[in-house]
């Protein structure tokens, strides 16, 4: 496949005053985006074996159903995201002042896969669900228990997720998270195709070691469970990168702001580019802790549950705008890099 040239590297410092990230110990304080200096070495990824709170690691599928197990009803309600402002109503959010400059390279993208995709079940609640979309439990290196949003990502491998880099390490003089699992279409406690616990965290060096917003991403290789590879069995979403800064999006994830963040909340509109000075993409969702890693979707097919990732839940300010890494070149590269590990 041919690479395009990265879209607006090297992006200047952004004002940070009351940014807040959405979930991951260590984040709920303002943090700095970056530098540029940062911003010409940002392509790096650190991976790493997924490991069990007490540093054991995650090798093989008994190792990963101690993690599943660890996981009891209990602790599952007692998770919490990190600290958030009380958010706005996220039905129906409209874009954030300010227009995209259009200047990224020439769009493109991964397909989708909805083979094996769940029905959508009955009710209000499930309706508007998508089983590629799920909800992430971690242990933080303050040996807190906490939450985020992930979504299943396709791959040659059919067993990546993708989130918030904040969602597996806690970022600069941090560490990575432990006891890392994914639930897709989980709600309410009810997960209706088990658990998929990490076997690898990756994330760029630039949130690692500097906790740059603007690369706020990561990757985590799951185990197969006893119905199969993740994909497979929930089908999963494309990857989209180098699009302009406004485009129509659908973001799901689990706020807690909206249903206690027991049940995959949407909201949806146009991007806009965060700040002339900040490469980020932005929707006034108003979506609260919890949703960090939810995905915001391209060409959103409500009956498959199936768009293509073109952002995932980063922060929100004071003002209820929600942010996402500005998805490029680096971000694909990190699907080929690891996409077909197993």
């Amino acid at each position: 496949m041919t690479r395009i040239s990265r879209a607006l590297a090297g992006a200047l410092t952004a004002t940070t005053m009351g940014l807040t990230a959405l979930a991951g110990a260590g984040n709920a304080a303002a943090q700095p985006v970056g530098s540029p200096g940062e911003a010409e070495d940002s392509d790096a990824i650190s991976t790493t074996t997924a490991k069990r709170s007490d540093g054991s690691r995650v090798a093989s599928a008994e190792s990963a159903a101690d993690v599943e197990r660890y996981w009891t009803p209990e602790r599952r309600r007692n998770a919490i995201p990190a600290p958030g402002p009380a958010g706005r109503s996220g039905d129906g959010g409209s874009a954030a002042q300010g227009e995209g400059d259009g200047r990224a390279g020439t769009p493109e993208g991964r397909p989708g896969s909805t083979q094996g995709a769940l029905p959508k079940g009955d009710g209000s609640k499930a309706r508007s669900e998508s089983s590629a979309v799920g909800k992430v439990f971690f242990t933080a290196s303050d040996g807190k228990d906490y939450v985020c949003s992930a979504s299943a990502l396709n791959s040659d491998s059919k067993q990546l997720a993708i989130t918030a880099g904040h969602c597996v390490h806690d970022g600069k003089g941090g560490d990575w998270a432990t006891n890392w699992v994914y639930y897709p279409r989980y709600r309410e406690g009810d997960k209706p195709v088990g658990a998929f616990p990490a076997k690898t965290l990756t994330t760029f060096d630039a949130w690692k070691d500097n906790s740059d917003f603007r690369r706020d991403v990561a990757m985590v290789t799951t185990y197969p469970n006893d119905r199969g590879k993740l994909v497979d069995v929930t089908g999963g979403h494309g990857l989209s990168w180098n699009y302009s800064h406004t485009e129509q999006v659908d973001i799901a994830g689990y706020p807690s702001n909206h249903n206690k963040g027991e049940v995959q909340h949407f909201c949806w509109g146009k991007t806009s580019r965060y700040g002339w000075f900040d490469s980020r993409i932005s929707l006034k969702c108003g979506f609260g802790p919890g949703s960090s890693g939810g995905p915001w979707l391209r060409e959103y097919n409500q009956d498959s549950g199936i768009g293509n990732v073109n952002g995932v839940m980063s922060t929100v300010d004071n003002d209820g705008v929600n942010a996402s890494a500005y998805f490029d070149d680096a971000v694909a590269k990190m699907l080929d890099d690891k996409g077909d590990d197993t």
